[in-house]
This record gives structure tokens, sequence and C-alpha cells, in this order.
């Protein structure tokens, strides 16, 4: 019988958060990934909305990585009734299970200090899932190998294909009788300081890309800039601060930093990496050397050079010490997590430098001070921004325009649809208008919610 394919898009469309895709056949609803919604208000807005399809008749979860807008929202698709299956790589599931026990923390913390402090509407403000939903979505977890078809049913096989990105991240090839679906997932980059070059896709009759950095090309000289930003500032006698994603980019950064005063580059100030979470995820490298290119000797090294800091007890003493120094902390975008502790310190001094590295989404606090804000609220109060802010481009695990464009290059015919997501619009339609250029096919920008049909 013929396999109607149906295809809702529930996330990162006109936005690079929260992506899920719901895929429904004649006999199986399959989900693609489960992000959480960050940035604007009216996003995070959406992961408290209930889904609208029955979850409990979602047959099976896909994850292309283990980053929170691709895995956040699963506590919650499990408390509302979901109990199959959730399929990644497992050094994927290993670091879903750092990030959601860490977000659920955050959430839970987060509701207790509003709580405590009444800087919340909600009466009482309660977190989007806790700890309990994380213990009730790990036992769902099912690792699966790269390179292989595995069979779902009769007529549906899945493979996970190496994407570069961060450690475990893969994009996933669906086949459906005559079909396959390619889902791009993050891409990574071909010259990663600590990924191998990502595979590519050869045939992908329906194909949805992301288009992070869709409008744009990395410069070629982050490395110089990073080295000229942090010896500057290092003259000012003040403290330097990295937001950091705790995956991947956190260790990334420990290990350029330490490379650069190895080379006496920069000057060999402290460095000081604050991330339960990026300690962890140190742990999940050492168990998968051959995701990497990270050598396991120079890790041990590095390690003993650049001090991890473990309790928040230690975080509050390191923010009021006035030592000149480098603090990497998560979160990235400065959306919560210990980074905001070292914000409140020292984001009213002058002498201070906060720089970001990652891509920075709308109506993040990373966003606002790139965009330059004169105030960022912090924990219900306004703080004015006095510290100067910089920008390394070019360190992102994403790849750019000329990155995503190579990456289709090894398709073998041009496929019937092409999807482009998880990119705000003016990336996103960027991508589209170069596609266009290139390869002379067409492509289509979903919206939120949206029902694709195909072989009907």
């Amino acid at each position: 019988m013929k396999n109607n394919i149906k295809i809702q898009f529930l996330g990162a469309v006109e936005t690079v958060t929260g992506s899920k895709y719901l895929i429904q056949t004649n006999d199986k609803n399959i989900l693609v990934d489960c992000g959480m919604f960050q940035g604007l208000k009216k996003l995070r807005l959406l992961n408290w909305e209930p889904l609208p399809f029955n979850v409990a008749k979602i047959d099976m979860v896909l994850l292309t990585h283990g980053h929170l807008d691709h895995v956040g929202y699963l506590p919650r698709l499990v408390g509302e009734g979901f109990s199959g299956e959730i399929w990644g790589t497992e050094p994927t599931l290993d670091i879903a299970k750092v990030i959601l026990e860490d977000s659920a923390r955050i959430q839970e913390e987060d509701a207790e200090r509003a709580n405590a402090e009444g800087f919340s509407k909600h009466k009482p403000a309660k977190p989007l899932y806790d700890t309990k939903d994380v213990k009730k979505t790990l036992p769902l977890f099912r690792p699966k190998p790269l390179d292989k078809w595995i069979e779902i049913d009769k007529e549906i096989f899945c493979r996970f294909k190496y994407n570069s990105h961060i450690i475990g991240a893969t994009f996933i090839e669906l086949k459906i009788q005559n079909k396959i679906l390619v889902f791009s997932g993050d891409i990574g980059r071909g010259n990663d300081l600590l990924m191998y070059p990502p595979q590519k896709p050869e045939v992908a009759d329906v194909l949805f890309i992301e288009s992070t950095y869709g409008d744009r090309l990395h410069p070629e000289h982050s490395e110089e800039n990073l080295i000229e930003i942090i010896n500057t500032a290092a003259k000012k006698q003040g403290t330097i601060i990295i937001p950091g994603f705790a995956v991947e980019r956190i260790q990334m950064l420990m290990y350029l930093l330490w490379k650069l005063i190895k080379k006496r580059a920069i000057p060999n100030l402290p460095i000081y990496m604050d991330s339960p979470m990026g300690t962890t995820v140190l742990d999940v490298f050492a168990q998968y050397p051959s995701w990497h290119k990270l050598p396991m000797d120079d890790c041990k090294e590095m390690l003993k050079d650049i001090k991890q800091i473990r309790t928040i007890q230690e975080t509050y003493k390191l923010a009021a010490s006035g030592i000149p120094k480098i603090i990497i902390a998560a979160s990235g975008m400065a959306s919560g997590g210990r980074v905001l502790t070292y914000f409140v310190q020292y984001l009213g001094q002058p002498s201070a430098t906060i720089l970001l590295v990652g891509y920075q989404a709308e109506g993040t606090r990373g966003r606002a001070l790139l965009e330059g804000a004169k105030e960022v609220k912090l924990y219900g109060k306004f703080f004015p921004v006095k510290a100067k802010i910089e920008n390394v481009e070019g360190l992102s695990a994403h790849t750019d325009q000329k990155g995503l464009i190579d990456w289709m290059s090894g398709l073998k015919k041009k496929p019937e649809h092409i999807f482009i997501v998880h990119g705000e619009p003016q990336s996103a339609d960027a991508l589209r208008v170069k596609i266009k250029d290139v390869y002379g096919w067409d492509c289509e920008i979903p919206s939120l919610n949206e029902i694709i049909k195909i072989n009907e």
C-alpha cells in the first residue's frame, strides 16, 4: 500500500530554537528532535502550550544531537503522555542526559528564587519540568550506531550520519518506502578545532536544512581577533568573562586559550571554567575518543592548568575576587547558568570585558549585549552595562553559508522538496536565494505548525 507522508513543522521555523518535526505515515508517527524554545518571550511561551496532536500516539523520537534546542522538550513530552523509544547515537544520549538534568535543575532553582524574591508574575512560579520528569524520560533512551540502516518497521528505516557540530551530532536519513527524508540537524564546520568534518548526504527526496548562518560567512582570522581582544582586555587589568555553550564550545575555548598561552600569544592569565555540565561533557569526550580530535594527553595537561569551579560557593568567591582572570561560564547566550553571577559582579565595571563567541538568538541577553544594550535584566533587576562588550565571530559550532552550500554538494539529484529551517527569517531567506543561485533549486520556508503532504 502506498505510504502517504504528512510533515508538521512544530519548531525551528523562522527561529533557531524549538526543533521538532512530526512525520506521520499510514502506520507510524515519528518525531525528529524535540527541542525547547528559547530567546524571545513569545517563543518561550510556546513551551507551555499543548502540542497540536495527540502526544500519546507518537511512536518514537529520533534525535540529531543533544543540544537543549533539540532535546529540551523531551521531559515535557513524556509528561504529556509519550511512552515510546528515543533514538540517538550513544554520545548524543549521554549529552542529552547531562543537558536535561541541568535544565531541570536550573528551572527548579529559578522558580525557587522567583518565589522567594517575588519577581515572577506567576504565583507560584513553576518549572516547565523538574528532575523527576527527567528521571522518567531517561529509561526511554536507546543508543544507535552510525552508518547503519535501522529498521523501524518493514517499510521505514533510519540511518545516523556523522555531522560534526558537537560530539554525537548526526544528520538523519529516514527512508519511507521509496522516499528518503534527510534532516540536517545542526551542521558542523569542516575546520573545527575538535570535530572531524561532517559527512554529506547523497540522496534526499525531501531535505530539511538548517540556516543558522545562512546569511553570512565566518571570518578567516577569528584566532587573530581573539588574541587581539584578550591582549587589549588584559592591559586594563580587568576580568574577561566568556559566556560559553557547555557542550563542545566550552571545551574548544579551553583548548584554544590553553594553546595560545602555551605559545605565548596571550598573557598567562589564570583561566577558570565554571560549568558543572562542561566538566561532565569533558568526561564524555574521554569516553568517545573516536568522535573527536582532542588529544587526551593535551586534555590532561590542559585540565592541570585550567581551574574547574565546582560549587556555587566557589562561584561567589571567584566573582568577588579582584585579580585579572579569564572566566568561561555557561550559558553561551547568557540566558541562564552561572555566567549570570559574574554578570551581576562585572557588567558595571569598565575594566571588565564580556567576550561573546557564539550565536546569540533573538531575545537573549547575549543578543541584547551584542546590539549595544545599556542595561540588562538579571534576577528581576536591571544592571547597567559599563564593561567592554566584544564579539569574535567564526568560533561557532555551526557552519556558515558556504559550508551549508558545500554540504549539499554530495546530492546526486535535485530533491523534490527543500525546507529551510532552524534560522531567523533573514538567514533562511538568504540561504534560499543562495541555493537557487548555485543549484537552481527552489526551496520552501515553512511556518509554525504548517502541514505538508507528500505522496498523496
